[in-house]
């Protein structure tokens, strides 16, 4: 009974009791590294939650602001007319009728200015902010983001034309002090007339190419608005935004279209035309300076532009662009070929000869038919013939055009 009561460890020798608690050792070693891994893992789970703790706090309170936002009423627009103190103003609504406010603690006395756009409480209306000036998008639209490619050494047969224009716009900007040396003030615009296809709108790209200025490209119809007051008020947003841009160029394309001459307006709409134009005028030679800003025209129809607009003080060089003589034409298809493969045999000069009365566009026309035939008979090169034949195709469709059109115009 003594020897059964005994502990079954007895009967072991030292070296097996030594080996068992080696192991026994080494198990809990064992164990305690995956207890202390299981820790680290934990610890790190209590960081990326606290983390993500913090995050969805600012969220919620991000989203409660937001929504104290959305509860908030809208605010009125309105305009200050007048400045009494630096805390009463009179403002215009956008209803119409005008108050006397208080101003905001907020706003600074500096930014309080007459015309300037502010909002108002709806209930006290009293200043609660001063808005920046803003423009119509059309407006925004009108400034060139991506500059044109076309270079001087695009056109061909102008050379005269372009050292009148370079010297009328360019030079002022890059060269004020030659004109103050000399004692005068520097052309402030530049009007471009002449048949239709004879490069103007093409001088004007290369004209914003060479230059750094700021260009704004509008067509005359673009500030023709169907509401009274509407188009004077573009004109001038374009002007004020060209002035702020400074130095800058205003190209306005087909101007004929605002600036005819001004006669008994019939309808409401001849009225807003002349308003508009009337706006033109003061904009480009009123009592405000007009800065560092130049003005580019283009018209087909000179012959019914009003005196006003012509006169030296708003457009002091008028600039004829004509239709190309045979060195002209030369030139001109010089530039459309420099890109062709032509033939050994292709003479321009015979080319620029049979197109006596074309223009720059028709040329073009020319060039890039001359080419299609090339292409049409699979030739690797343009050769003379392609160029006659095109010429001929040419010479059909417009005498089958102009037939047409002289029979439209008796039908009518």
């Amino acid at each position: 009974m003594a020897e059964a009561a005994r502990h079954p460890d007895d009967a072991k020798t030292p070296e097996e009791v030594y080996r068992y608690l080696v192991d026994r050792v080494a198990g809990m070693e064992s164990q305690n590294q995956g207890l202390k891994e299981q820790i680290r893992q934990l610890e790190s789970d209590k960081r990326y939650i606290e983390t993500q703790k913090i995050r969805y706090e600012r969220e919620v309170r991000k989203l409660k602001s937001e929504i104290e936002h959305l509860k908030t009423p809208p605010l009125i627009v309105g305009t200050i007319t007048d400045i009494i103190d630096t805390s009463r103003v009179v403002v215009r609504s956008s209803a119409g009728p005008r108050f006397l406010v208080r101003v905001s603690q907020s706003v600074k006395p500096v930014t309080l200015k007459a015309g300037a756009r502010c909002t108002l409480n709806q209930q006290s209306l009293a200043i609660v902010e001063v808005l920046p000036s803003t423009y119509d998008s059309q407006v925004y639209g009108m400034e060139l983001v991506d500059t044109p490619t076309e270079t001087y050494e695009d056109i061909g047969g102008l050379e005269k034309q372009i050292m009148e224009i370079r010297e009328a716009v360019e030079l002022p900007m890059t060269r004020p002090d030659l004109f103050e040396k000399i004692g005068i003030n520097p052309p402030k615009g530049v009007l471009l007339y002449g048949p239709p296809g004879t490069g103007k709108t093409l001088l004007a790209k290369a004209v914003a190419h060479e230059t750094h200025a700021i260009f704004l490209h509008t067509v005359g119809s673009e500030l023709v608005q169907k509401y009274i007051g509407e188009g004077a008020r573009l004109v001038r947003e374009l002007f004020d935004l060209a002035k702020e841009k400074a130095p800058s160029i205003v190209f306005i394309d087909e101007i004929d279209a605002i600036g005819a001459s001004r006669t008994e307006a019939m309808t409401s709409g001849d009225r807003e035309v002349q308003r508009t134009l009337m706006q033109l005028l003061a904009a480009m030679d009123g009592f405000e300076p007009r800065g560092d800003v130049k003005i580019i025209g283009a018209t087909n129809r000179i012959d019914i532009l009003d005196a006003a607009l012509l006169r030296p003080g708003r457009f002091d060089r008028i600039i004829e662009i004509p239709l190309p003589d045979t060195e002209g034409r030369y030139s001109i298809l010089k530039v459309h070929t420099r890109s062709m493969t032509l033939s050994d045999d292709v003479d321009l000069v015979e080319i620029a000869r049979l197109t006596d009365g074309r223009n720059g566009a028709d040329l073009n026309a020319i060039c890039m038919e001359a080419g299609m035939f090339a292409i049409r008979k699979e030739h690797g090169q343009v050769c003379h013939e392609d160029f006659l034949t095109a010429l001929n195709k040419f010479r059909c469709d417009f005498e089958k055009n102009h037939k047409l059109m002289t029979a439209g115009v008796m039908f009518a």
